[in-house]
């Protein structure tokens, strides 16, 4: 509401008062309508002077200050600019929005907060567990050196390979990270993505046949898919995808299947396996650093656990998307487009 009119409703009510007494007691019109009249004058005079000197500048300056600093400017910036026409109504609507903006700000603070203590954790996790192994390895080789070189040697072995999963640990973050930072350039070529993905099939045909998986591609798509990316980078995606669809796919007779759907001016890509499927409630959490749904298996099976967030984090360079879809028994999907050229 406006303060003239909240002034002028103000000064009726007190200007009705004023007349309807003096009638009662005088019982003469002219007597009331004077009484309503100077009492009326008289009152909204008062009130608009002591209401905008004492009440309302102090309210126009807080709904300029909360206007222009939520659309973050600085202070004297702040001071200046924007009135609005009725800052009444408009400031508390500000302060809600404010508020509710400030909220939405200190979920998010929480919930990084609370990724950033389990990512430490998880990250110590990592590291301990080959670090541990070889200090354990180390103290028996040195014991059995002499009296048993076969079981040394083979401590020594086991001991060089939890070396070598410290070491993709840390390629693997530092890649992380230089995509985040974008130290690591993207470099784009047109390229056929068909060969691409045909390419990588043949590199993990052996690991298929080991876990008697069938990788295909799908008949009516094995035309040309030219693409505008970064070919190598591109490479490691769908070597992880198809790893991680190997890992956890149907063994003895499960298949994983690459699809190429055309789109406007995009190529959507989907990885598909038949595999032990996700439960809907892990999706969300699926790209996020060392997240595991069977941390027990997932050893077992070996990787770093970045393999996906790698893969979000090359993707979103690339300006592009991926998604995952999932049905318990059934088997999951992964799908990322990218951009397409003639």
């Amino acid at each position: 509401m406006k303060l003239s009119v909240l002034v002028l409703i103000a000064a009726l009510a007190v200007g009705i008062s004023i007349g309807l007494v003096n009638f009662y007691f005088q019982h003469s019109w002219y007597f009331m309508l004077m009484s309503f009249g100077v009492s009326f004058l008289t009152c909204f005079i008062v009130f608009y002077y002591l209401l905008e000197k004492y009440i309302y500048s102090k309210i126009v300056l807080i709904y300029k200050l909360i206007h222009n600093l939520k659309l973050g400017k600085d202070l004297k910036d702040a001071l200046g600019e924007y009135v609005s026409s009725d800052p009444i109504n408009d400031v508390e609507q500000e302060v809600k929005e404010w508020a509710g903006a400030k909220k939405r700000e200190i979920d998010i603070l929480k919930k990084q907060e609370q990724f950033r203590r389990e990512f430490l954790s998880n990250v110590s996790h990592e590291f301990k567990t080959p670090l541990f192994a070889i200090q354990g390895y180390i103290d028996t080789l040195q014991d059995c050196l002499v009296d048993d070189p076969e079981m040394a040697e083979k401590f020594l072995k086991k001991a060089g390979k939890n070396v070598e999963r410290l070491s993709y640990l840390i390629n693997d973050l530092d890649s992380i990270s230089k995509l985040e930072t974008g130290e690591i350039p993207i470099n784009y070529e047109k390229f056929d993505f068909v060969l691409l993905a045909k390419e990588v099939m043949d590199v993990l045909e052996d690991k298929a046949k080991i876990r008697e998986i069938t990788l295909s591609f799908k008949e009516k798509y094995t035309h040309p898919a030219f693409v505008n990316a970064d070919r190598e980078k591109i490479r490691q995606v769908m070597i992880n995808l198809i790893q991680n669809s190997l890992k956890y796919g149907k063994e003895h007779g499960g298949s994983t299947a690459i699809k190429i759907f055309e789109l406007h001016d995009q190529y959507l890509i989907e990885v598909t396996d038949d595999g032990i499927g996700i439960d809907e409630k892990h999706l969300p959490r699926l790209f996020e650093r060392f997240y595991r749904i069977d941390s027990h298996r997932s050893r077992e099976e070996g990787g770093t656990g970045l393999g996906l967030a790698i893969v979000k984090h090359i993707l979103e360079a690339h300006q592009q998307i991926i998604s995952v879809r999932s049905t318990l028994q059934i088997g999951t999907t992964f799908a990322f487009t990218l951009q397409k050229v003639g």
